[in-house]
């Protein structure tokens, strides 16, 4: 046995492990948080540690000796467009946004019907892997366990430093909202039946219980919202609940962006959802100089001013500073509308560079999101004349250039001036629900699932999609 002493976050552990352990199981096996993206599988190379002073990739370094492991992870910067009243009241509640890469807890008052204060969190499932379906993938090797003990950990953890600063030990109830394999490994419920066709969740329906049954410390009863499908969970239904209806005769579009972003299309008497696999590549992964919103990230840039997380010097870019990025080379044409680069690689700041490869990832990416607003869009036999309004959310939506997320081909040009950014959707429609208890049933009675995969529009659009204008 070897001794590997961590340093982590301005901590320090140490603990045991056998000779020949991979360093980035051991990691997971505690429940330290290091980032491996691709699942350990030592091709994003996102996972780098500093191990006895040198630099190396916890998911292929093997342990032959005792060690020291420095890890330096920022937090995400996630906005969550809640305004904080910093005023306790007699009746409160806590509201968890449970999401792939960030987690958002905010302390709410029931008396007033807002919000006291916020604490948004990296998601340490992080450690396991990147996106939904590599979790899914943990879970059928590994079981459950693990990736619930982490988020129990993380929202007991981040309920202490909340209640703390107002002399509260625990409120009555903590609702919950996210997609529905982040809430089955909150349950410790098997997801592995949303990993293979005919993709189907244990359960939809809303959840209420005991906190304890499941290691909540913070609450006494733990609700969590409801969801449409696999793939159109609870966040989504929040957010819903949160935007509204639209205007008579209308239709609004909700997009969440991420790794798998969510659409719907919607009015009072139809409601279309899908979701466009847009891979991880808003989250760094795939992109040689990508990484998360933290400091040190590139989120925008203009061609001239760089601009990052923090001010400090560029280390990579982020989702909206690779939108950015994309939209200046398109401009002068350093990119060509097949997404062909003209050199061999296109510099944003010293260090950061965007290659063909990173090219290609984006179109993937962006094709699949433009290709299942259109594909929803066509299904319905509309025009764009007929949406009133797009919400757009998501970790990054508030921070993103409309303009420059119209010209790649994220969003339609059609309603441009129709696009409203809403941050953090889930998390402001859970608040909604805990307040107003207010119900979902006109969205979920008019609720139908399209498969995209089986989508008579999508397949054509998506290679159509993959051009620049």
């Amino acid at each position: 046995m070897y001794n590997v002493r961590i340093l982590y976050n301005g901590c320090e552990k140490t603990i045991q492990a056998d000779k020949g352990a991979k360093l980035s199981e051991v990691l997971c096996h505690y429940g330290i948080s290091a980032h491996h993206p691709c699942g350990g599988r030592g091709v994003c190379k996102k996972c780098a540690v500093t191990v006895n002073g040198k630099k190396e990739l916890s998911c292929t370094y093997r342990i032959n000796e005792d060690i020291t492991v420095l890890i330096e992870e920022d937090n995400i910067e996630s906005v969550t467009g809640t305004d904080e009243t910093k005023t306790a009241t007699d009746n409160m509640c806590l509201c968890f946004d449970i999401g792939t890469t960030t987690l958002a807890l905010a302390l709410v008052s029931l008396d007033e019907g807002n919000i006291i204060a916020t604490v948004v969190e990296n998601n340490p499932q992080r450690a396991f892997a990147a996106d939904v379906m590599s979790r899914i993938d943990y879970v059928g090797k590994n079981g459950v366990l693990k990736m619930q003990q982490a988020v129990i950990s993380a929202v007991n953890s981040m309920a202490e430093k909340l209640l703390k600063q107002y002399g509260i030990a625990r409120v009555e109830k903590l609702y919950v909202a996210g997609n529905m394999t982040m809430l089955h490994l909150f349950f410790g419920i098997d997801c592995t039946g949303m990993g293979v066709s005919p993709y189907e969740p244990v359960f939809l329906d809303k959840k209420a219980l005991p906190s304890e049954k499941i290691g909540i410390n913070c609450s006494r009863k733990v609700i969590s919202l409801c969801g449409i499908s696999a793939f159109v969970g609870a966040d989504i239904v929040a957010g819903l609940g949160y935007v509204g209806m639209p205007e008579k005769g209308k239709y609004n579009l909700l997009i969440d962006l991420g790794t798998n972003a969510e659409i719907v299309l919607y009015s009072e008497n139809v409601l279309l959802c899908t979701a466009a696999a847009a891979g991880p590549c808003f989250e760094g992964v795939n992109i040689s100089c990508g990484m998360s919103a933290v400091k040190g990230a590139v989120y925008s840039y203009n061609g001239k001013l760089c601009l990052t997380i923090g001010g400090g010097e560029a280390k990579g870019v982020c989702a909206t500073g690779l939108i950015d990025a994309l939209a200046v080379m398109l401009n002068g044409g350093i990119v060509d509308e097949t997404g062909f680069l003209t050199d061999k690689e296109f510099e944003i700041a010293k260090d950061v560079r965007l290659t063909q490869e990173d090219i290609r990832q984006f179109q993937l990416a962006k094709s699949a999101i433009y290709s299942g607003i259109i594909a929803l869009i066509k299904k319905q036999k509309i025009s764009f004349n007929d949406i009133d309004k797009v919400f757009v959310a998501g970790g990054f939506s508030a921070k993103m250039n409309l303009g420059n997320a119209i010209r790649v081909g994220l969003l339609p040009k059609e309603v441009q001036g129709r696009f409203y950014p809403v941050n953090n959707s889930s998390l402001l429609g859970c608040v909604k629900h805990a307040c107003e208890n207010n119900s979902f049933d006109a969205f979920l009675k008019n609720a139908r699932y399209v498969d995209l995969a089986k989508d008579e529009y999508f397949q054509n659009l998506f290679i159509e999609n993959m051009m620049f204008e």
